[in-house]
């Protein structure tokens, strides 16, 4: 799979300096104490949600959100949410700039994502998906019929999935092309009638003084790193949750009408 990669290149990150490694300490201690202590938690729930519910998941996604929300509090991000997340059966397609974009966008709703097959692999970042229901899917035409009928299980079993229809990750300052194929598994007749769409906008703005990018994650850039250069910052900036009205499927003769219509919004909201 390819990813996108900006013209200007990539931001210069700052030495840490002894400052900076002291912000680092000081925030991701209590960060990682956050995600791996509610992560070993949400695994011994699972233990006898998974036998009772199956596919159903009536008690984890609270500790997820927990963990969403109190992440920006410990990084000192400003976090903002405008409009009303869908309730009942539905997804989510948002922008997608960051890393960051994991806890924004599991905080404010119950959502389980829908992510490339080789973020499974992630140390990290892998084992948090699927623990937290990630559905992993392969960019593959010859694979599309049988990712088109995980979607539909899982929308079928009530689950809100979210995707991001760009394919890939961009610097955080513009919304890349929808791919329009995973917009198909919406027009399935059992689901079709009933299925609402909601377009999400996630904007990052950058701290004082730093470089727009700062929170763009993209291309080959790597995770350690961006990780280090956002708990070192001096200052934090600040990450807005766009929710739009929801797009009711019926309203539209096919994947491509939907997705041009979803991105539209998402671009509408970056530019505010």
């Amino acid at each position: 799979m390819s990813t996108w990669e900006s013209e200007e290149g990539y931001p210069v990150q700052p030495e840490l300096g002894a400052m900076g490694i002291l912000r680092v300490v000081a925030r991701g201690f209590p960060l990682a104490i956050l995600v791996f202590g509610c992560l070993g938690l949400l695994l011994l729930l699972r233990l006898i949600e998974r036998p009772l519910f199956g596919l159903q998941r009536p008690w984890t996604p609270h500790i997820t959100q927990f963990v969403c929300r109190n992440a920006f509090r410990l990084l000192g991000i400003r976090f903002t949410v405008t409009g009303t997340p869908i309730k009942g059966r539905g997804a989510v397609v948002a922008n997608h700039s960051s890393w960051l974009d994991i806890f924004a966008l599991n905080a404010p709703q119950q959502v389980y994502f829908v992510s490339k097959a080789e973020v499974a692999k992630w140390p990290g970042i892998g084992w948090l998906a699927r623990a937290t229901g990630t559905l992993f899917i392969r960019r593959d035409r010859r694979e599309a019929r049988a990712h088109k009928q995980m979607f539909e299980d899982r929308l079928l079993a009530g689950h809100q999935l979210l995707f991001f229809p760009e394919g890939t990750s961009s610097d955080s300052q513009r919304v890349l092309p929808f791919k329009t194929t995973l917009f198909e598994a919406f027009f399935d007749p059992r689901l079709r009638e009933e299925m609402v769409i909601q377009p999400v906008t996630v904007h990052y703005t950058a701290p004082k003084g730093a470089e727009p990018r700062f929170y763009g994650w993209w291309g080959d850039m790597d995770f350690g790193p961006h990780l280090l250069c956002t708990l070192a910052a001096p200052r934090q900036g600040q990450v807005d949750v766009i929710y739009h009205p929801p797009l009711n499927v019926s309203d539209f003769a096919d994947r491509k009408s939907l997705a041009r219509a979803a991105e539209t919004q998402i671009r509408a909201g970056l530019k505010k």
